[in-house]
């Protein structure tokens, strides 16, 4: 990961690169701590289309998804029936993956489960994370982690709730992704600003 200077005098985690749509995303999104169900359900879709594949890849379709899969609105998607898998696999400006995309109809369904019998999908994964922010404080010169016993946990019991595409490392990355996880390295301008910070149901007072 590393760490690298930009022109505007900021160090951050070498992954953003120089694409200004990658540094947004690191300075805008990674690694704030999202609580939203919706939005972390749509995230863990997207990271399960990223198998494989870059997340710079995603992130410049996302907005294609977005138009694709009904706005990630799971309720929505848990009905997608033979016709639209085809429609979808016609689609040039998502990722055309049969398995993924029947996938994303299960992990809906799963979803759909979770928030109608509980305990809620935000509610479910950061209890899982403990409820709270981990900051792994990373040295620039790692290592770096790309699982973790949360991460496993959480794996094993969203794939007992029928998702699919939630290896342990993808999940990782979407915990990084959605703040779960600080995995900015020490230094990088980005580092340290979530210090505290705790899912509503666990936060105190």
């Amino acid at each position: 990961m590393r760490l690298h200077s930009h022109p505007d005098g900021r160090a951050r985690c070498a992954w953003c690169g120089t694409d200004p749509v990658y540094v947004a995303y690191h300075d805008e999104e990674w690694g704030v701590p999202e609580f939203d169900d919706r939005a972390l359900f749509e995230k863990l879709l997207l990271d399960g289309f990223q198998a494989g594949l870059s997340w710079i890849t995603i992130l410049r379709k996302r907005d294609n998804f977005r138009r694709a899969f009904d706005g990630f609105e799971p309720a929505v998607i848990a009905g997608y029936g033979p016709e639209k898998v085809e429609a979808l696999m016609a689609d040039a400006g998502i990722v055309r993956n049969r398995a993924k995309i029947e996938a994303a109809i299960r992990s809906a369904r799963g979803y759909l489960d979770i928030m109608e019998k509980g305990p809620g999908f935000s509610r479910l994964l950061w209890g899982i994370n403990g409820g709270a922010v981990r900051n792994n404080r990373l040295a620039a010169e790692g290592p770096f982690p790309t699982t973790s016993p949360e991460a496993v946990a959480m794996s094993k019991e969203l794939k007992r709730r029928g998702f699919n595409f939630v290896g342990p490392t993808i999940v990782y990355a979407f915990m990084q992704a959605v703040g779960m996880v600080d995995d900015h390295v020490v230094g990088c301008h980005r580092h340290g600003l979530t210090a505290g910070a705790a899912a509503p149901a666990h936060r105190s007072g």
